[in-house]
């Protein structure tokens, strides 16, 4: 198989290779990143939020961090799904639609708040290589890669560049020299688009495309930025070990050199079943020969001493090939790396990650340190930050950063309206207040105003009375006025539910009255108190009618007509 780390770092030297002076358009993405960073929030700047995704043939491994107010890298999600079914030496693209339902299963353990999912990709499944190219502009660069003409100069690949998602980084640019080193990554798109399936039919949305070699150096880098040390952050080594994978990465000056370790089937059948001392000192022996090869190489390049190695491998007995490491190499120390060094573990995670070793979880954190970087922010920093080999990296971060500016302009909305609602809300208080001081003593002026209004029913009541009496007064057409005392006898012998129409006088010795009643019980009665009356020698009942439309609830008033007869004067 061909190593794919071939020619993975041709770095020159710190002297050789100054820092170029920012273009003019640095400096203006400079600025709109500082503006984004100052009006959309750092975190939304800097990138969305993910869930570091890591897919093996017998366990799925999920990740989220978040940092806190005290910017504290804090494990917010994190779990491991083993399953069965994947027969041994069987890979995840062999068995996709197995992995896609075990992921559903692994997800629904877990409420994550994203479906951005970065997942990393093995690093035999990758070509990596640092190319060195004449030193060019950023539109010059674009121009090349555009027409293919860099990667057929540069990269000699054994198929058709159509057939590869690719990736580049400048990593460094020396202006005396008039050259710049670009890392290229390529990996077949049909195996990317098999992993981005999976992912997609286990419910997330793959939005970066890692290497695992690359995601471990994203774990260390963290782990160093978060103990502070300045020597470890400038210079760190990294020992793979393991079935899967195997190799030396050296971290210098934020820049990975990797050196593949080449191991045998056989030595894949030892590191898995045998026992044998003997079988495992062999495999001990060939392999420690590449590793100090590896470091004497750096250390003669560089003129850098490497003394401790930091080791993270599956293998469940690996402790006792560390022990065997230390004997070969005695000046050398060799320690398990922990990707949780410094991380703040919620109590409820504790029992997730507490094992003797953690190091094979650096994949999944190096994931889950990811951002989607969507408005550039890694663009010009000189180091392996933001690989991302998803094919249709540059549409889907179109989307995400029109969604992030439009939501950034729908809270500027919400805010403006917010304003208004504010202001309009202390114009009112304001019309409140003062409206407030203007019905001082309201409860009273209420209490007035009602006693007042019952004041005015009683006496309304009153003048009603007297004006009907009035009424009926007119109604008397004579030229002689009738005294006081009859009409006076007359009113008080009135029962309920009777009222008067007219009362007519003849000037003589006669008054008719005519009115209507409820009953005949109700005219009887008003005959039989007016013959009570000492004026009136007689009253009787002259005629009775049922008017037309005269009504009280379902029973008509009946009319009458009394004819009275006074006593002689």
């Amino acid at each position: 198989m061909k190593n794919p780390f071939a020619n993975i770092f041709k770095k020159k030297a710190k002297s050789d290779a100054p820092v170029p002076k920012p273009e003019a358009g640095n400096k203006k993405e400079s600025f709109f990143s500082k503006f984004l960073k100052n009006r959309l929030g750092k975190s939304t700047a800097k990138g969305e939020e993910i869930i570091g995704v890591e897919l093996t043939p017998n366990e799925i491994r999920l990740s989220q961090v978040s940092n806190n107010k005290s910017n504290q890298w804090v494990l917010d999600k994190f779990h491991v799904h083993k399953f069965e079914g994947i027969p041994s030496g069987g890979t995840v693209l062999e068995n996709p639609d197995k992995v896609a339902d075990e992921l559903k299963i692994a997800l629904q353990k877990l409420k994550i708040n994203t479906t951005n999912a970065a997942i990393a990709i093995p690093v035999t499944s990758a070509i990596i290589r640092v190319v060195t190219a004449p030193l060019m502009t950023d539109e010059e660069l674009k121009k090349a890669i555009d027409t293919d003409s860099l990667w057929e100069n540069l990269v000699q690949l054994t198929d058709n560049l159509a057939d590869y998602s690719i990736f580049h980084q400048v990593i460094n640019k020396d202006t005396t020299g008039n050259t710049m080193d670009i890392l290229f990554v390529a990996s077949k798109l049909s195996d990317i688009n098999n992993y981005t399936d999976i992912i997609k039919k286990g419910g997330l949305n793959a939005v970066i495309i890692d290497v695992k070699c690359f995601a471990l150096k994203s774990a260390v880098d963290q782990i160093n930025q978060i103990a502070g040390s300045i020597e470890e952050s400038n210079l760190t080594a990294v020992l793979e070990f393991g079935l899967d994978e195997n190799y030396v990465m050296i971290l210098y000056e934020n820049n990975p050199i990797i050196t593949d370790i080449f191991i045998r089937s056989q030595d894949r059948k030892t590191l898995e079943e045998s026992n044998n001392q003997e079988e495992m000192d062999a495999l001990v022996r060939r392999y420690m020969t590449q590793v100090k090869q590896a470091i004497q190489d750096f250390e003669t390049k560089y003129e850098k001493r490497i003394r401790n190695l930091r080791v993270t491998s599956n293998l469940p007995n690996v402790e006792d090939y560390l022990g065997s490491f230390r004997k070969n190499m005695t000046n050398t120390g060799y320690q398990l790396f922990d990707p949780f060094d410094g991380i703040k573990v919620p109590a409820q995670l504790e029992n997730e990650i507490n094992m003797k070793n953690r190091s094979y979880f650096s994949t999944v954190m190096g994931l889950a340190f990811r951002k989607l970087d969507v408005f550039g922010y890694y663009k010009f920093v000189t180091a392996v930050k933001n690989i991302n080999l998803l094919p249709n990296r540059d549409n889907m971060i179109a989307q995400k950063k029109a969604k992030a500016v439009s939501s950034f302009a729908f809270k500027g909305v919400v805010g403006v309206v917010a304003i208004i609602y504010i202001t309009l809300f202390g114009f009112s208080f304001w019309q409140i207040t003062e409206l407030n001081k203007k019905i001082v003593g309201y409860d009273q002026v209420v209490q007035t105003h009602e006693l007042k209004t019952l004041e005015k029913n009683k006496y309304a009541k009153e003048i009603g009375t007297m004006l009907k009496s009035l009424k009926l007064s007119q109604s008397i057409e004579s030229n002689k006025t009738v005294s006081f005392r009859v009409l006076a006898q007359i009113a008080s012998a009135v029962p309920k539910r009777v009222k008067f129409k007219s009362i007519e006088y003849n000037g003589v010795d006669q008054i008719v009255i005519e009115g209507s009643a409820f009953s005949d019980q109700d005219i009887l009665k008003l005959i039989s108190n007016l013959n009570n009356k000492k004026l009136i020698s007689q009253a009787s009942l002259a005629s009775m009618t049922l008017p037309e439309g005269e009504q009280q609830g379902s029973q008509k008033m009946k009319g009458f007509k009394i004819a009275c007869i006074l006593e002689s004067a």
